[in-house]
């Protein structure tokens, strides 16, 4: 249960930042542009890896999966976080001085396969 806590918190996390009006930081110009895609990508990346071992009921859930070598759970943490990134950027198109952006999803999705990726060679542990 304590992993899956882990999961919708880092949903709700998400979605407080999306939630935002015109969130930028106060670093100049390009710089700023940068982090935020940084930020959208590592956001990501984070929950591919969080769903990943979500199933799990101990504080190990990734070596458990990593170990059962559960493609099935990695390919419903890829399906679930994509999807999330969708829902995400449509959730923006309704917030004041937010823009849903497909390239902001493709970054999104760019994170959740390094993460998945990066699971597969068993380097995440």
């Amino acid at each position: 249960m304590k992993n899956w806590l882990l999961v919708f918190l880092w949903l709700g996390f998400i979605s407080f930042l999306s939630h935002q009006p015109d969130l930028k930081s106060d670093l100049p110009g390009a710089w700023d542009f940068i982090f935020r895609k940084l930020a959208h990508f590592f956001e990501f990346a984070i929950l591919a890896w969080l769903f990943f071992r979500a199933p799990y009921r101990n504080k190990f859930g990734t070596r458990q999966a990593l170990n059962q070598n559960n493609n099935r759970a990695l390919i419903a943490a890829i399906i679930f976080s994509v999807l999330f990134a969708f829902f995400d950027e449509w959730h923006q198109g309704f917030i004041s001085g937010r823009v849903p952006s497909l390239k902001d999803v493709g970054i999104d999705s760019l994170g959740v396969f390094l993460s998945a990726w990066l699971i597969k060679k068993k380097v995440i542990k």
